[in-house]
C-alpha cells in the first residue's frame, strides 16, 4: 500500500537522512618560503682562522695554500689593485654598488686589473702571504665605508 503519494511501503519506514559531513581537504604541510641567496659568496674555501672584531680585525682571515683561488664575492668593478698598504700586502678592492665594497688582501698573484668588471665566483687572484707571516686571505666587506662583519653576509643572515 502506498500512502500520501510516496513510493515507500507502509511496512518499511524511510531511512532518516543524515546531514552530509563537510568535505575537508587534507592539510598540506607548510613549507617555508625559500631562503633568499646570500648577498655575498665565499671568497675562498679554507677554514676561518680569524674573525671580525671591529677593532683589531676589520674583516676575517681564511686559511689556504699558496696559489689557492680567491673568488669575487659579488659582481662589481675592480677599483684598486695595489700593494701600497704594507700590512695588507697586495690587495684588490671591488666596488659592488654605492653601498658595498669588498677587499681581498695578502694576494700572491692578482688576475684582474683596475676597471675590470668581475662576476660573483670569478677567480680574481691567487692566495699568498704578502704582508703577513702565513698564507691566508684577509677579506673585508665595507658598507658605506664602514667595515662590517662579513660572516652574516656570507651566510645570508644579513642582506
Amino acid at each position: 500500500m502506498v500512502a500520501c503519494g510516496t513510493n515507500v511501503p507502509l511496512t518499511q519506514s524511510p531511512s532518516p537522512s543524515l546531514p552530509s559531513s563537510p568535505q575537508v581537504a587534507p592539510i598540506a604541510p607548510v613549507t617555508p618560503p625559500p631562503k633568499p641567496p646570500a648577498l655575498f659568496g665565499s671568497p675562498a674555501s679554507g677554514a676561518t682562522i680569524a674573525r671580525f672584531d671591529g677593532n683589531k680585525s676589520k674583516g676575517m682571515d681564511i686559511a689556504g695554500e699558496l696559489g689557492d683561488p680567491i673568488l669575487a664575492s659579488r659582481d662589481g668593478r675592480v677599483v684598486i689593485v695595489s700593494n701600497a698598504l704594507k700590512a695588507y700586502g697586495t690587495m684588490i678592492i671591488v666596488k659592488h654598488d654605492d653601498t658595498y665594497i669588498t677587499a681581498y688582501a695578502h694576494v700572491d698573484k692578482a688576475l684582474v686589473k683596475e676597471n675590470d668588471v668581475v662576476r660573483q665566483g670569478q677567480k680574481i687572484a691567487e692566495m699568498g702571504k704578502s704582508g703577513t707571516d702565513r698564507v691566508k686571505l684577509h677579506f673585508e666587506i665595507r658598507k658605506q665605508g664602514v667595515a662590517v662583519d662579513p660572516e652574516p653576509f656570507l651566510s645570508g643572515k644579513q642582506r
